[in-house]
């Protein structure tokens, strides 16, 4: 392909690659030279021109394909454009005379294809430079159009459409030549060329004025005849050019107008124009008069459909602001529409142009016009609506004979209206509030009046348009639901009241569910009410029965809706009224059959359909299926069939095994209910699509539905009522959900659905049926099948097949078999026979049902067999209709066996396929069969990388010579396409080898990016999109993004969901890049898509104006994943983007509309009109718009904190303060109540991370200071009276956010929203049964705890000083709602099988019916509250000093809300104390004992720091520790948290909360201690006892233990001695070593607690201690010498208890000296302090080992020596004393050993090193120490003769250390011994003994005998 890649063909290139790659090869040439030729030089194009124009003139007469021409003949334009115009004349002769050649082959007709595209695309960029040659090439072109087949003629029309864009005005002569030879082409059989006519005339009627003067009656009627059998892309081209047309004539362009002098039509003209081809299609004005004498037939449902196209044109080329202008003339006209008698011929056909009508007006007023403008549309539709309820009134009360005939057209325009005013309001949410608030419209009595309409059709309508205003403005369902009640009870005696009314509650309680604050429990119990009285007083009036027993069992029905939680309390009323329907027994039915007439039979029929439909609980299981009786009479048909219905659709959500027994009758009944056994009618099942494989909607046409018209197009789909759904066919649809995707529910007729339903039902039984069963209704579905004939044939079939597909899915799913062989053979044969039906859907389905049982059956043997018998089939069958069916077979075994199942037939399958797809002959078998290959190839996966380069090469071929018209085989091409990248998969990245597959691909995207069909281009895409996932390297986005960018304004759906699908994969990777690209669009001036806020604005254009939910999660995901990857970069410009969105509002859009109303007169029409977004964004994008704002504030502090410092000046987002707050104002003081909720979300966000934020220029403030009144202002509106719950809950959220930040310091400033919070209290005490209640109780709780939440926040964070002056007035009542809110709590936490202790009346702040819905709200709240609490109570002293107030204001029932709110007369204050203490610690240890994954770590924060303060209270240590049990268990379930919740706050509050239960326990044992010893002098052990067992469970110590242990091993592993360390320790961080320390310091407090004898605490702890070697921290010993000082173990109380030690065994012996060992072999000094803060230098007598002292005193030495001096003092002064009392000890108990004795002589080094480390000025004072102890060694005369060696020892070195540090310190050392005579006395004695025994000695060595003299002489030199 490389070679292709030059200016001049490369024909040395060509010639040698074979025949089947040329067309590629010069198709990837011209491609190249498309992108070069722009770009390239002007000389060097020059240069070659010549040679070029003869390569590219050569490939016209290389008969080249459709993609080849179309490029080709752009290039040959292109190329004359830039370079010289010479020979322009002679090639465009040389095209014509290759037009006007007689050759008729179909060899020539691509060579003169191209030669008519060339001449286009001359005339189309080069225009009036050709001078006059224009005639003669019309002519010409004209001449050939004549004789020219179909794909000629297609190309033709293009051809002279594009001529005419080309030459303007110019070509004036010619334009009537061109309508006439035109116009009779628009009926052509050919649907391809019916688009091109339109094309061109649409064209044409740019300047060719009598089309839209003279001729327009006859261009609207041609419209209209074009119309008639049209398909759907027919149907798109001549509406548009209708609409245009129609358009044009009323507002003529101005350039026309001036150059001739033209009449312009009237609104009312044009109107009643249009008019003609709804009513009346393609007939023109009354011209077929016998038709109509006759009353001839209904108008083709194409031509209705192409005309409702054709007014959303019209309206939309005039542009919203006509529209606003207009609006009443437009309704009033389009509603006479579907009043008209010919609209409305059938039931049918009224529903499908009520659908018309109403696609009318949703796609033109709601997608032209603003907010403001729609609030005034509504106010016209009010209108209408109320002038034809007047008429109505009027006819049906006098005696107006037509009276019924006007009723019957009213009821549609009422439908019309109400559904369109229902749409309306609903999308405006609560920014329709002034419709319903201004007294002039009275939207709400207009709608209320149309429940009494005669019609049920206008009264459902009615009911449905009021469940559309509850949903968009809730606080309205409440008072409605009243109201409708009212009237209901008013107006019992008129039918059509009871029936409207009901219907109007039915529906307002079926929008409940979306309204997610809800209507009081009590609604539901009025309704439950209404039913039963309607139900019980039915029988009373006969002229009411049918009325009352429909309207009882539809609001029982309703009321099933609203949930399990009220339900379950009417649960036995409501089985008593089942009952109470059906007969109790065979016998009953017997008796019931042979009595009553047809109306008795009518009204009871109608009671167990009613009855029925209430099917949401399980109650219905008792049901059996005798209770159906078969009833005769026509009249009573359809309520048996309502009753049937209602049957199979309960049964299939109940479990087969439920009612087994009657599976016989059961399965008679739904046989013969699909196979029309007793129906007439040909009545087909809706399912059969939904059944089949989304994939084959290319062959079934269903993509249909994927297209922006689809709620008109479905009604032109085969099956029976397709698209005909309307509210009347079933009632009960008014309170069920809507269906996914629809804007009301629109039920099919009665004969549909019940089809429907039997099918569903039979694909649920059939698994659990015998064999001989499924055989038996096998064989009867043949049988039904060849008894019927012709249509009902084809009917009976459809529901079959639909049936049986029903049934294999249900096997499947169940993963059931299919059966024995023979029940094999019977379905196989069913199946077979339809794969050769001519009805293509049959076809589909019997492929489907194909692979199904494949599926099903699973063998590879039957597999085998059904493939060869399709294999064998294809290659003998020459019929399209067996092709298509087998060759769908193949595909249809594959993708359901999988390529590992049918691998053996892989190659047949291909090779077939293959051979198939080549057949030029019938486009339908390419289709069918390249549908197969690509769903081979999608479930082959890699088994078909051997098939995949003939199958590219045939793509390829067929993708550069099939017609563009077939469409369908082109979508196909498209699907093989993108299967086969996903094979070759991430291979594609390849170099050498795959280059030429990658190329191929690329090639083949290309081809299908230039293709006309969208859906064409949509595949391009996708398979684009493919190949950037696998090889991103490779696909050009410079090409491809802006490519994407104007499909975003394509009129297709599936084009521009491809399209942002497409660029939402691109932005997660390539953001910057894709945006560049766009902002390329931006620069070029043509475009008018893409303006200076790049693709986001677009995007946030595109969200006002979609629809489809897929499309608009597309839309966000893409703005999220630019906002994400250049938010932070480029933060002006997108903040500045949601400001313009944020901003923008309705009243501004009016202003400017305003402002350019005069000018809009004098300009052309549509000019520039559609350049800008002509609406102010919708609420729902100024929604997005606040959110994207959160997120980008998220963004910034992830990104750098930078942003939220003033002081750095760059474009960060402290500098853009202002816009954020003004936008959080504008988003928070908002209409729409979800853009309320979205601007207090960011207001909070903002003050969350800019309250620190310093202002520089005054410095002690923050920058936020300034926006005080912003952030009240944007508050204050949300605590009105009026306002919803859930905002009033946000807001309160907001104002505890921004009293706790801290921003304002002032206390009156403070309050400005300190008294919002004051105001919102009042709501709180009024009570939970307050009279107004518009919501469900569920929200008042919200509400309530939301404002006591934000309360308890504020007492948590602010400052003592702030507390007393804000909260402390609110105290009292504020300190009995919250023990409240902690007590209901306490209660719905409690597990279900405690739910009988509940109290029945609920609680403070809910009720029993919400307590479901109630719980989550608690869950959210408690944990400040519990906070708060523990605050108030530790300050309090558990509140002593309570007023005797009542607790809070009482219900409305008088009872009190909060009984234990306060001690009762007869409660004490010791027992409230306890009632407090209990539900504190309960609330707190059952949410620690397992903390759910969700919740936030704030609340375990909020837990612990309230037992903390909550334990600093004596009253709550009093508690805890008089029960010890409490306090293990409370250690326990901190034990347990932290194995669960990791970060070190969490820790380091455990620690706390530890040390206050162990203090706690100290306390007690003191107080014991001295209450006991006063008493009998007795001194209490300590834990352990006598026997010293600390039993786990019951032992504090050993709980406090075990926990703290637990936190040792976490931040320091190495002290598991099972796991040695492989590699050395890092430092650990700051917060790991306070943390260690806390725990260290909570263990040496732990031996206060132990009786003597549990000393094994000590071996825990020195076992930690001795394993211990981590770097030491400065922060480290500053925090642990505060920690010992704070609590030191070594109390007298302590020294007490131990000196009094009973000998330890000799296993605890072992295990302490065991544990020394271990610390003295490390060298880290902290083990000393640990050592010696526990009392090692006074340790039981078997740690008296003098290794264990030495090794102690060196590391001493070692902490004392550290070159840190910051680091060592502290040491010093907490253990320099301890050492000096250990070695005075000395002078008392001696040395015995040397071991000993080295012992001593290390600490007395240690004191000696201290004494050179002080400063001259200290040394006196440690000389002081040093000196006596040294003296004391000292023996005199008597006691050193017969002192022990070791003794003496010590004294030698005592006396030897005192004559060194003499002359030393001579001067201190004189102070010393001065200031002490005794010392002074007892040296002199020493040193005197000392010198007679050195005497003595030297006398005794010269007594000795000499041996040998030394020499006398010393040698100065050593020889030696």
């Amino acid at each position: 392909m490389e070679l292709a890649h030059s200016l001049l063909l490369n024909e040395e290139a060509l010639a040698q690659i074979t025949e089947a790659k040329r067309p590629v090869f010069i198709f990837e040439w011209l491609r190249f030279l498309d992108k070069v030729l722009v770009a390239a030089n002007k000389v060097d194009v020059k240069e070659k021109q010549k040679k070029l124009v003869e390569q590219l003139t050569g490939l016209i007469s290389s008969a080249p394909g459709p993609p080849t021409r179309k490029l080709l003949a752009k290039n040959l334009a292109t190329l004359y454009s830039i370079g010289d115009t010479f020979t322009v004349f002679q090639t465009l002769d040389k095209c014509n005379d290759i037009i006007k050649s007689k050759d008729d082959t179909p060899t020539y007709l691509p060579t003169k294809l191209a030669a008519v595209a060339c001449v286009g695309s001359f005339y189309e960029k080069m225009g009036r430079m050709l001078g006059s040659s224009f005639p003669d090439t019309i002519t010409n072109m004209l001449k050939a159009l004549k004789t020219a087949e179909s794909q000629g003629r297609s190309e033709i029309l293009l051809s002279l459409q594009k001529v005419l864009n080309g030459l303007g005005g110019a070509a004036a002569s010619c334009h009537r030549d061109i309508y006439k030879n035109a116009r009779s082409l628009l009926t052509d059989r050919s649907m391809a060329v019916r688009c091109a006519v339109a094309k061109c005339l649409l064209e044409l009627q740019n300047e060719a004025v009598f089309m839209w003067t003279t001729e327009l009656e006859n261009v609207a009627t041609l419209c209209f005849k074009a119309l008639e059998g049209s398909n759907y892309g027919v149907r798109v081209a001549v509406s548009k050019l209708l609409g245009t047309v129609m358009a044009t004539a009323l507002m003529p362009k101005q350039a026309a107008v001036m150059r001739q002098n033209v009449k312009r039509a009237t609104l009312d003209e044009v109107l009643e124009l249009m008019a003609t081809g709804f009513l009346r299609g393609g007939s023109g004005f009354l011209k077929s008069g016998g038709e109509m004498l006759k009353g001839g037939g209904s108008v083709s449902r194409e031509v209705r459909v192409g005309v409702t196209q054709a007014y959303v044109v019209f309206v939309t080329t005039l542009g919203g602001q006509w529209l606003e202008r207009n609006f009443a003339t437009f309704l009033s006209h389009v509603l006479d529409l579907v009043s008209h008698p010919r609209a409305t011929q059938t039931h049918v056909e009224a529903v499908y142009s009520r659908r018309c009508v109403s696609f009318m007006l949703r796609s033109t007023l709601g997608g032209l016009l603003g907010e403001k403008a729609q609030v005034a549309s509504g106010k016209d539709i009010c209108q209408a609506i109320s002038k034809q309820m007047r008429a109505v009134v009027n006819d049906t009360s006098g005696e107006n004979k037509a009276g019924a005939a006007d009723v019957s057209a009213s009821q549609h325009v009422m439908v019309c209206a109400l559904k369109e005013l229902g749409s309306l309001v609903q999308s405006l949410s609560a920014t329709s509030s002034p419709l319903i608030q201004e007294p002039s419209i009275g939207l709400l009595e207009t709608v209320s009046s149309v429940l009494l309409h005669p019609s049920m059709a206008a009264r459902l309508a009615a009911a449905w348009c009021l469940r559309c205003v509850a949903v968009a403005l809730p606080y309205q369902l409440t008072p409605l639901l009243e109201r409708c009640a009212e009237r209901i009870n008013n107006l019992k005696s008129s039918p059509e009241a009871v029936s409207g009314y009901s219907f109007a509650v039915a529906a307002l309680l079926g929008g409940v569910h979306q309204c997610p604050l809800g209507v009081p429990h009590s609604k539901g119990k009025v309704c439950n009410l209404f039913s039963e009285d309607l139900l019980r007083t039915a029988a009373q009036n006969s002229r009411l029965s049918l009325q009352r027993t429909q309207a009882g069992w539809l609001l029982l029905g309703a009321l099933m809706s609203l949930g399990p939680s009220l339900v379950r309390y009417h649960l036995p009323k409501m089985l008593l009224l089942w009952r109470n329907v059906f007969p109790r027994s065979q016998k009953e039915m017997e008796a019931e059959k042979a009595r009553g007439d047809s109306f008795t039979w009518q009204v009871t029929l109608e009671g167990r359909a009613g009855a029925l439909c209430g099917r949401e609980t399980r109650a219905c299981s008792s049901l059996h299926v005798p209770s159906v009786i078969k009833v005769h009479g026509t009249h009573l048909k359809a309520s048996a069939a309502m009753v049937r219905l209602r049957l199979y659709d309960i049964l299939a959500l109940l479990p087969p095994k439920t009612y087994e027994g009657s599976f016989n009758a059961l399965l008679r009944e739904l046989v013969a209910e699909f196979t029309l056994t007793d129906n007439s009618a040909n009545t087909t099942t809706s399912l059969l699509r939904s059944l089949c494989h989304y994939d084959d909607s290319v062959l079934m046409g269903s993509w249909l539905q994927e297209t922006d018209h689809k709620s008109i197009e479905d009604q032109l789909q085969p099956n029976s009522a397709s698209g005909s759904g309307a509210l009347e066919h079933d009632p009960s649809s008014i309170y069920l959900r809507v269906p996914m995707g629809e804007a009301m529910p629109g039920p099919l007729p009665l004969g549909v659905s019940v089809i429907d339903a039997s099918v569903a039902l039979f694909g649920v039984v059939f698994p659990h049926v015998s064999f001989k069963h499924r055989l038996q209704m096998l064989d009867h579905f043949a049988e039904c099948i060849k008894q019927a004939k012709g249509v009902r044939q084809q009917a009976v079939q459809l529901n079959i097949f639909t049936a049986v597909l029903s049934a294999l899915k249900g096997l499947a799913e169940n993963k059931s078999t299919l059966g024995p062989e023979e029940v094999r053979k019977s379905a196989l044969a069913l199946v077979m026979g339809a794969l050769d039906n001519p009805n293509p859907i049959l076809r589909c389905a019997a492929g489907e049902a194909l692979g199904r049982m494949a599926q099903v059956v699973g063998e590879a043997t039957f597999i085998a067999r059904m493939a060869q018998y399709s294999f064998d089939k294809l290659r003998s069958a020459r019929d399209v209709v067996s092709r298509t069916g087998h060759s769908l077979a193949l595909g249809c075994l594959h993708r359901y066996v999988g390529g590992i199942g049918s691998g053996q037939h892989l190659k047949t399958s291909v090779s077939i396929l293959l051979a198939l797809a080549q057949d030029g002959t019938s486009h339908e078998v390419q289709t069918w069969a390249l549908h197969s290959l690509a769903l081979i190839v999608d479930s082959s996966g890699p088994m078909y990388r051997g098939y995949v380069e003939p199958t590219l090469s045939l793509v390829l071929t067929l993708l550069l010579t099939v017609p563009p018209s077939h469409t369908e085989v082109h979508q196909c091409l498209g699907r093989c396409l993108g299967a086969l990248i996903t094979t070759v998969g991430p291979e594609l990245q390849g170099n050498a080898t795959i280059s030429t597959i990658r190329s191929s691909c690329l090639v083949g995207c290309a081809i299908m990016q230039g293709h006309s069909d969208s859906l064409v281009q949509a595949a391009a895409i996708s398979c684009l999109q493919q190949l950037h996932m696998f090889a991103p390297r490779h696909v050009n986005l410079s090409s491809l993004v802006p490519c994407l960018c104007v499909h975003l304004c394509s009129s297709h759906l599936l084009l521009r969901r491809a399209a942002v699908a497409c660029l939402r994969q691109l932005a997660q990777r390539e953001a910057a890049e894709v945006c560049e690209y766009a902002m390329s669009l931006a620069r070029n001036k043509d475009n008018l898509n893409i303006t200076e806020t790049g693709l986001e604005g677009v995007l946030f254009g595109m969200l006002d104006r979609e629809t489809d939910r897929k499309l608009c999660h597309d839309i966000h995901d893409t703005l999220g994943h630019m906002l994400s990857s250049l938010a932070v970069d480029k933060l002006s410009h997108w903040l500045k983007l949601c400001k313009d969105v944020l901003a923008a509002t309705t009243e501004d859009d009016s202003e400017k509309q305003d402002e350019i109303d005069d000018d809009i007169m004098f300009t052309a029409l549509g000019e520039d009109n559609n350049a800008k977004p002509s609406v102010a964004p919708r609420w729902v994008t100024r929604v997005f718009a606040a959110d994207c704002l959160c997120r980008i504030i998220l963004l910034c502090e992830n990104a750098d904190k930078t942003h939220f410092d003033l002081a750095r000046a760059r474009d960060l987002l402290v500098l853009h303060l202002s816009d954020l707050i003004r936008m959080a104002f504008m988003a928070a003081t908002d209409n729409s109540n979800q853009l309320r909720m979205a601007g207090l979300q960011a207001l909070e966000d903002i003050i969350k991370k800019f309250a620190s934020v310093p202002e520089p220029e005054f410095p002690g403030h923050v920058i936020l200071e300034q926006y005080q009144a912003n952030v009240g202002a944007a508050l204050r509106p949300a605590f009105s009276p009026d306002t919803p719950s859930d905002i009033t809950a946000k807001a309160c959220q907001v104002c505890s956010t921004w009293i706790g930040s801290g921003v304002v310091s002032d206390l009156n400033d403070l309050r400005r929203v300190h008294n919002l919070l004051v105001s919102s209290l009042d709501k709180v005490q009024a009570g939970k049964g307050s009279s107004s209640q518009l919501y469900s109780e569920s929200a008042t709780t919200m509400e309530k705890l939301a404002v006591l939440k934000a309360w308890a926040e504020v007492t948590d964070i602010l400052p003592p000083d702030s507390l007393i002056m804000l909260v402390q007035p609110e105290l009292p009542s504020l300190s009995r709602l919250w023990l409240a809110v902690l007590r209901d709590y306490a209660l719905l936490t409690l597990p279900a099988e405690f739910s009988s202790q509940l109290p029945p009346d609920g609680g403070a702040f809910y009720t029993p019916e919400t307590i479901d819905t109630a719980r989550l709200h608690y869950r959210g709240s408690w944990a400040p509250v519990l906070h708060a609490v523990a605050l108030w109570l530790s300050s309090t002293s558990f509140g002593e000093g309570e007023e005797e107030a009542p607790a809070v204001p009482p219900q409305a029932s008088g009872a009190p809300v909060y009984p234990q709110g306060n001690p009762g007369p007869t409660q004490s204050l010791e027992d409230l104390i306890k009632d407090r203490m209990h539900l504190m610690l309960g609330v707190s240890i059952e949410f620690l004992c397992f903390p759910r994954p969700e919740e936030p770590i704030e609340h375990v924060m909020s837990c612990l720091q309230a037992l903390c303060t909550l334990l600093d209270s004596p009253c709550a240590r009093t508690h805890i520790s008089e029960d010890q049990l409490l306090g293990v268990e409370l250690l326990n379930v901190l034990h347990r948290l932290l194995l669960t919740r990791d970060p070190p706050a969490v820790q380091l509050q455990v620690t706390a909360v530890v040390q206050e239960t162990i203090r706690a326990a100290q306390d007690h044992l003191t107080q014991q201690r001295e209450t006991q010893g006063e008493k009998d002098g007795l001194s209490l052990r300590g834990e352990g006892g006598e026997t010293g067992e600390l039993l786990p469970g019951k032992s504090l110590v050993f709980a406090a233990m075990e926990l703290m242990v637990f936190i040792l091993v976490r931040h320091l592993p190495q002290l598991n001695t099972s796991h040695l360390p492989l590699r050395p320790q890092p430092r650990l961080p700051e917060e790991s070593t306070r943390l260690v320390a806390h725990t260290v310091s909570i263990l040496a407090e732990l031996p206060s607690l132990c009786s003597p004898e549990s000393l094994c605490c000590s071996r825990v702890v020195w076992n930690a201690i001795g394993t211990h070697s981590s770097p030491l921290t400065p922060g480290y010993a500053r925090t642990h010498t505060q920690t010992h000082t704070a609590s030191s173990p070594l109390t007298p109380g302590y020294a007490r208890t131990h000196t009094a030690s009973s000998p330890l065994t000799p296993g605890y012996a072992h295990t302490h000296t065991h544990c020394f060992t271990k610390v003295l072999n490390s060298s880290d000094p902290f083990n000393v302090y640990c050592l010696l803060s526990y009392p090692a230098l006074r340790p039981p007598p078997s740690l008296q080992s003098p290794v264990v002292q030495a090794r102690c005193y060196q590391l001493l030495l070692s902490v004392f020596q550290h070159p840190s001096r910051a680091l060592s003092t502290p040491y010093i002064h907490a253990l320099a004393p301890l050492m000096v009392e250990k070695l005075k000890g000395v002078e008392r108990s001696r040395p015995g050993t040397v071991t000993e004795l080295q012992a001593i002589q290390e600490g007395i080094g240690v004191l000696e090193n201290l004494v050179g480390m002080a400063e001259e000025q200290n040394r006196v004072q440690l000389l002081a120490l040093l000196v006596p102890t040294l003296v004391s060694y000292l023996l005199d005369d008597k006691a050193f003769s017969s002192a022990p060696p070791a003794s003496k020892g010590l004294h030698e070195f005592a006396l030897q250390n005192l004559m060194r540090i003499g002359p030393l310190y001579p001067a201190a050392f004189k102070t010393v011994i001065g200031a002490a005579p005794e010392l002074k006395t007892r040296l002199e004695s020493a040193v005197r003994a000392n010198q007679a025994s050195s005497k003595a000695k030297a006398a005794a060595l010269l007594a000795q005998p000499t041996v040998q003299a030394a020499p006398t002489i010393k040698l100065k030199t050593s020889f030696f």
